[in-house]
């Protein structure tokens, strides 16, 4: 089979104040026409930037030796107009953030559209008539009006979708698809999936894809290489790596992939303690605006959370889940029913009243980046709830405490004295919950707090909200997507589906003997990180596409 990609002994540095840094080392990879090649690793491994090199996406700083043919050509030294129609035609790129991807002043069909007019193949009519077409291969329903709408008017399955038909319109014969599926949901990242087998069995593409997902690699790739700074460790088919991996950092890897069945928790007991939360009936709408009806998020949802109790919620987005979670931490008033928080109900609260209570509720966010001041050093930010709720005169104040805080999340304490963007995002996520726990609230909400990190970071962090909430003996609100993060931490778990509870209880119950048909479609589209059994549950869920749509109250 001819040879789509060919990297041969690439070596990447980049310039900085602190000298020339090497993130590539060495690497040499073939990719083959049709075939799905994976390179996994963690963050600062090196596989985006060797990714990158084969459209020269890289910055001004980076120095590249080595040589990568794309279609017969090395791209290494080509610049300007050579460069151009290299992009696009040759090899195209699908982004990790759709969002980000797409131009928010454009029409869908304009951005489609531009590629081809960019390589001078298609008229203004022709181009639209393309565009329609990808539009509709991809998934887009209802694709000769839905060319006119702007990003935000899609969901984030569906602009990824268009990202990949972006991809696709000039036909490339390599797709470099970077973490393609790492902020949806699992059922939409199924969907995703299915889209780039098609795109590999019907497009006859070969792609590159750079995921931490070991359940992705499993799903959709015939080869894998695994990188660690900036060097492959380990190249091999994919069900041999998964069976016998020979590499040290490789077994790490797949150690650190979490498991339906596995928990981190001791059996949690019952106790007759009035419950921490409570609602019952709750209802949570949304206002319409024009003349538009309102949106219904939550309806009649029935829930608790015992004191030291942590409950899993799980659903798409869009299922209502962290609008509950928001409406618990009353930062979102609910419109009916009853919601009862740490003895305080919700329905009709004044903020004056509830004041209070917010110091006894911690909030660990999804995105700790963006949680943060970036003006504020790590110590000053885990100070803040101090300072706010008047225990503390200023951070400097804090300081004790925050250095038992620091510890307590298996921080150093020189770390107080940085800033956020001078922190891993693992590290970003245990000061996150440094703070969180910094009043040691009886209650914590976990936004998807994991969501973004990497396997092995992902499990540290876990492990850690495991021995804090033993140690500090919190009740928990754990929303996730992520039904395996959900069985390690969950003492129960509750399933939400177009805002309505479909089924509740422990994880035996709800992952071991899922009852509603949307549960069971949810556990279907969870992969797992084994390429033969991933491949049955792909039948397995095709099957459940293939009934009527469950009713949210069924």
């Amino acid at each position: 089979m001819s040879k789509a990609v060919e990297i041969r002994d690439l070596r990447i540095s980049f310039a900085t104040d602190a000298g020339d840094v090497t993130a590539v080392d060495g690497v040499s990879l073939d990719v083959a026409g049709g075939e799905v090649l994976a390179i996994v690793g963690e963050s600062g491994s090196g596989k985006t930037v060797t990714a990158k090199s084969i459209l020269k996406l890289l910055p001004s700083t980076a120095s590249t030796r080595g040589a990568v043919v794309l279609n017969g050509t090395d791209v290494v030294p080509l610049t300007g107009d050579r460069l151009r129609a290299v992009r696009g035609a040759d090899a195209a790129m699908v982004f990790q953030e759709p969002s980000t991807a797409l131009n928010p002043v454009y029409t869908v069909g304009w951005q489609l559209a531009e590629g081809l007019r960019a390589h001078g193949k298609y008229t203004k009519q022709q181009a639209r008539a393309k565009a329609i077409e990808m539009l509709d291969r991809v998934g887009i329903p209802d694709p000769e009006q839905r060319i006119d709408h702007y990003p935000h008017q899609f969901s984030g399955g569906q602009k990824q979708r268009i990202v990949i038909a972006m991809a696709l319109v000039l036909d490339p014969e390599v797709i470099i698809a970077d973490e393609p599926t790492t902020a949806l949901d699992v059922t939409v990242q199924a969907e995703i999936l299915d889209l780039l087998r098609r795109c590999r069995d019907e497009f006859g593409a070969a792609i590159v894809l750079i995921t931490h997902n070991m359940g992705v690699v499993a799903d959709l790739a015939d080869r894998v290489a695994v990188m660690y700074e900036g060097r492959i460790v380990e190249q091999a088919d994919a069900v041999t790596l998964f069976a016998s991996p020979q590499h040290e950092y490789t077994k790490r890897l797949l150690g650190s992939v979490p498991r339906i069945g596995t928990s981190l928790k001791e059996p949690w007991v019952a106790t007759d303690d009035a419950a921490v939360v409570e609602a019952r009936g709750l209802v949570i709408e949304y206002p319409g605006r024009f003349g538009r009806a309102g949106f219904r998020a939550v309806d009649g949802v029935d829930l608790a959370i015992a004191p030291g109790e942590v409950l899993g919620l799980v659903g798409e987005s869009g299922s209502g889940k962290t609008t509950i979670g928001r409406a618990i931490a009353g930062l979102t008033r609910i419109s009916d029913g009853s919601l009862s928080v740490l003895g305080h109900e919700m329905l009709g609260y004044r903020e004056r009243d509830f004041r209070p209570l917010r110091k006894r509720i911690g909030f660990v966010f999804q995105d700790p980046a963006t949680s943060f001041n970036p003006k504020l050093t790590i110590a000053e930010a885990v100070a803040e709830p101090f300072v706010v709720h008047g225990e503390a005169e200023n951070a400097s104040d804090a300081k004790t405490r925050v250095q038992e805080l620091l510890e307590a999340v298996q921080l150093p304490r020189a770390f107080g004295e940085r800033f956020p963007h001078e922190l891993s995002g693992g590290q970003r996520q245990r000061a996150s919950l440094a703070r969180a726990i910094a009043l040691r609230p009886p209650l914590l909400i976990a936004d998807e707090p994991t969501s973004a990190l990497d396997v092995s970071v992902q499990a540290r962090v876990l492990e850690l909200f495991a021995e804090l909430q033993r140690e500090f003996g919190f009740a928990s609100l754990f929303i996730s997507h992520d039904l395996a993060v959900v069985d390690l931490l969950a003492d129960r778990i509750a399933v939400l589906y177009r805002g309505r509870l479909v089924e509740q209880g422990t994880g035996a119950e709800v992952l071991g003997a899922p009852k509603h048909p949307y549960t069971q479609r949810l556990l279907a589209s969870l992969p797992v990180p084994d390429p033969i059994e991933q491949a049955e549950r792909r039948e397995q869920l095709r099957a459940l596409r293939a009934l009527p749509t469950p009713a949210a109250d069924g």
